[in-house]
């Protein structure tokens, strides 16, 4: 589960990591007071105002409907309700959000840090998440801070820094030792990076996280290390141990769909193809994909039922792939293991009849127990679904149904 920037940056600090600190804000009006608030707070004069997406590139990125950046300076309290007045309500445009970009509804009024001082501030990333091939967390740091990630990775390897963390022993002194030293700090400015990376660390574990990444982490012209960005993704299974973090979850920054199926207790993740998929399994579901591919249609979604599919959850899966306007046509794969092939083609039946007039070909292809009843079942119907026992056959109505459609 992502969260807003203001929102990781407050877990962060109750795990003492040293942040950039900020008010969030709604309105215009709300903004000024928010200014007000971090003026006497921390005596900034100058106030950053960030749009809050699930996004990254909002500096970069740009408001559709007033051209303002995602990240802008008022460098004057009075001009921040125009600045900010300029974002909210807006639809943002970044690299990662797509040409559709995303509706600004909040944004984070921070304190300026790039004060001058006794040395020039300068920009670090940092990041912690599970190396899956080694089966451990690995912290990664760079000293390319501010920039695409990515593009240093592919053209400047040698600048990216990993250390791997033995799960049997946790983050260890000499590692983050290391870290601050292969960064090229020194004094002050070393002792602050080791407390920051442990305290860091120590968030990452306790919140159950499945990443963190801050760029840039800030070195101040007096050698303090802070959180200038921070991005968050929660671990959602394990969310039953953090009450308090399920419930940071903006269901406004979701896919609609997913958060409809979610409630009706289905797995959906929306694609961009035209063949809708109901299927009862995770890895049935991936094999299906595969054949609405080799059959010349695209997936235009994965959608799991589960083990218990009825009725009921046909239906809530038939409502949400229908609101897919590219769907042209939907394929049913559903082996009946714990539950019979005739009671799912009963459920299919019944949830047709319940929805009424379905605008595109459905096919079902039941394996497993009862399977030749429920086929049966379904030719019976009277209904525009028809059945397939093997893959090869569902294949074929698939590639046929495309063709007319």
């Amino acid at each position: 589960m992502n969260i807003h920037e203001y929102q990781a940056k407050e877990l962060l600090k109750s795990y003492g990591v040293r942040i950039q600190e900020g008010i969030v804000a709604d309105s215009p009006e709300s903004a000024l007071e928010a200014a007000k608030g971090l003026n006497e707070q921390t005596g900034t004069s100058w106030y950053v105002i960030k749009a809050q997406i699930h996004a990254g590139g909002r500096g970069k990125g740009q408001i559709k409907e007033t051209g303002s950046r995602g990240v802008v300076l008022a460098k004057k309290q009075e001009d921040v309700p125009t600045k900010a007045a300029d974002i909210l309500g807006g639809t943002l445009v970044t690299i990662q959000t797509g040409a559709e970009g995303k509706k600004v509804n909040k944004v984070l009024i921070a304190e300026d840090v790039y004060y001058p001082g006794a040395s020039e501030p300068k920009e670090y990333y940092l990041s912690i998440l599970l190396d899956r091939g080694k089966g451990c967390n690995v912290i990664m740091a760079s000293t390319e801070g501010g920039m695409d990630i990515e593009e240093v990775a592919e053209k400047h390897p040698e600048k990216i820094i990993k250390e791997w963390i033995d799960p049997k022993f946790g983050l260890q002194g000499f590692q983050v030792r290391k870290i601050a030293f292969k960064l090229g700090l020194e004094g002050n400015a070393f002792k602050e990076m080791v407390k920051f990376i442990t305290s860091l660390y120590n968030a990452y574990v306790g919140s159950d996280s499945s990443q963190f990444e801050i760029n840039p982490v800030l070195k101040t012209s007096d050698d303090k290390i802070l959180a200038v960005d921070a991005k968050v993704n929660l671990d959602d299974n394990a969310l039953y141990r953090h009450k308090d973090l399920a419930d940071l979850r903006d269901v406004a920054e979701e896919d609609p769909l997913e958060v409809e199926a979610g409630k009706s207790g289905l797995n959906y993740v929306k694609l961009d193809g035209n063949v809708g998929c109901m299927v009862n399994g995770a890895g049935l579901a991936m094999a299906t994909m595969d054949m609405i591919k080799l059959s010349g249609g695209e997936p235009a979604n994965f959608l799991d039922v589960g083990g218990g599919a009825n009725a009921t959850t046909v239906e809530a899966g038939f409502r949400i792939i229908l609101q897919d306007p590219n769907v042209k046509a939907i394929l049913i794969n559903v082996f009946g293991g714990i539950v019979r092939c005739d009671r799912i083609a009963n459920g299919v039946v019944e949830a047709y009849r319940s929805i009424g007039n379905i605008p595109v070909p459905i096919i079902v292809r039941l394996q497993g127990t009862n399977a030749e009843e429920g086929a049966r079942i379904i030719d019976e119907s009277g209904l525009k679904v028809s059945s397939a026992i093997t893959l090869k056959e569902a294949a074929e109505k698939v590639k046929k149904a495309l063709a007319e459609s």
